[in-house]
């Protein structure tokens, strides 16, 4: 049975804390039950939102389909910039696709794009079901996220939150570190398994593993990586991953407030998967709509092309359908930042071949021209589809609503819209 332990705080080496956090006295930690493998029983109500969260990811998969290929790519890297965020570092949209390409930027741009490739290899690492999940391969799944860190459960007592580095104000204090190892080798079986409501299980697989906190960093993207591994594993979701996380970042109060219910005495499992199923729902509509809004765009900006070629005069209007210029438009939503290098080797043409192409669709509006702080032209942007994944992030930030109305108390700088009525990034980003 989940219980709390009472614990002595001592701290050996206290000259570096404030007079409150030098104080020795006693805390209680919580260990939670172990979980087995099947699903516990739930209410009516926390499994009807349940399976109509799976139906609406199925959904959102299907009309998804072929594009989510693409489409993870830039829903992953808006989870890392919204953990950015919510961590104080300004990390937006576009300043992450360059420092991707050009491996070149803020160091937290560099850290956020490292982050988003280790994420995608290890939830493919996982997802195979046939594969037993093992207390190894959560530990390598945090240490691809956070490299700089040894790799290991943890072996010292840590906590969460309070207004002090003392487990004494902390606002929560996970299992001390000898009940780590077992909580861990518990979970994984937990994940291993595929039976029941996926939603169930990915829910109950994060709450559990933020409760163990096992990490001394990295918790957190973790335990985001793990609810993406549990969906694949359980065939809810096929093509595309759905950014759960990031509509949690938008209501902290909330994520906390279900977090702290499921490890209630006993256990309020329901209220939890109610809400856990409720930002399912949301984060699959926007990642929908961002799909549908990238296809809409995608035939604006040729038409866009096709308008510039016939005010030049050139002939034939339409290009031929293996140009350089219609395979950079093909692209755009997987690679909205671009060189003559990049498109050289993508494509197989010579240098002079991507210049042009890179040229007519700056003119045409398509693209932009990026420049460092000395005026070099360092590479081109399609500046409204990065737009479009901003838009995004902002929704799942206000729980997925419209930010007309309402908006992030933090997140990426909305986009704007210029003279002719397009949607660009804002100023400065």
């Amino acid at each position: 049975m989940a219980s709390y332990v009472d614990l002595l705080w001592n701290p050996e080496d206290a000259s570096h804390l404030a007079r409150k956090d030098r104080a020795a006295g006693r805390y209680r930690a919580y260990v939670p039950d172990e979980l087995g493998e099947e699903l516990p029983r739930i209410g009516s109500e926390a499994q009807q939102a349940a399976e109509d969260a799976l139906t609406i990811l199925a959904r959102a998969d299907e009309r998804i389909g072929a594009r989510g290929g693409y489409l993870n790519h830039l829903l992953i890297r808006s989870e890392s910039i919204s953990s950015s965020w919510i961590e104080g570092n300004r990390v937006t949209p576009k300043k992450l696709a360059i420092a991707e390409l050009l491996q070149q930027g803020t160091r937290v741009a560099l850290d956020v794009v490292a982050n988003v490739r280790a994420t995608e290899d290890a939830i493919a690492a996982l997802a195979d079901r046939d594969r037993r999940v093992t207390t190894t391969d959560l530990e390598h799944l945090q240490h691809v996220i956070e490299p700089t860190l040894v790799e290991g459960l943890r072996t010292e007592q840590n906590w969460v939150g309070g207004t002090g580095w003392s487990p004494l104000r902390a606002a929560f204090v996970p299992p001390p570190e000898g009940e780590v190892p077992r909580l861990i080798e518990d979970l994984a079986r937990f994940v291993t398994a595929t039976e029941g409501n996926p939603i169930v299980r990915a829910a109950i697989a994060h709450a559990q593993f933020e409760t163990i906190h096992p990490f001394i960093d990295g918790n957190g993207r973790t335990g985001r990586a793990l609810i993406h591994t549990v969906l694949r594993r359980t065939d809810a979701l096929r093509n595309t991953l759905i950014p759960i996380s990031t509509v949690f970042a938008g209501d902290t109060d909330s994520y906390i407030a279900g977090l702290t219910a499921f490890r209630d005495e006993p256990s309020r499992v329901d209220e939890w998967i109610i809400g856990f199923a409720r930002a399912a729902e949301l984060a699959a509509g926007n990642a929908a709509r961002l799909s549908d809004d990238l296809a809409a765009l995608d035939g604006v900006v040729y038409d866009d092309l096709l308008r510039q070629r016939a005010q030049r005069g050139v002939s034939p209007v339409k290009p031929r359908s293996d140009s350089v210029v219609l395979r950079i438009l093909g692209g755009l939503s997987t690679d909205p930042v671009l060189t003559i290098e990049t498109v050289t080797s993508r494509h197989g043409v010579s240098a002079g071949a991507a210049h042009r192409a890179l040229v007519e669709l700056a003119d045409a509006g398509v693209l932009g021209r990026s420049r460092d702080h000395k005026g070099k032209l360092v590479c081109w942007t399609a500046d409204r589809h990065l737009a479009l994944v901003g838009l995004t992030e902002r929704s799942n930030r206000v729980g997925g609503g419209d930010t007309d109305h309402r908006k992030p108390r933090v997140g990426p700088p909305a986009p704007v819209v210029d003279q002719v009525g397009t949607l660009r990034p804002a100023e400065g980003d």
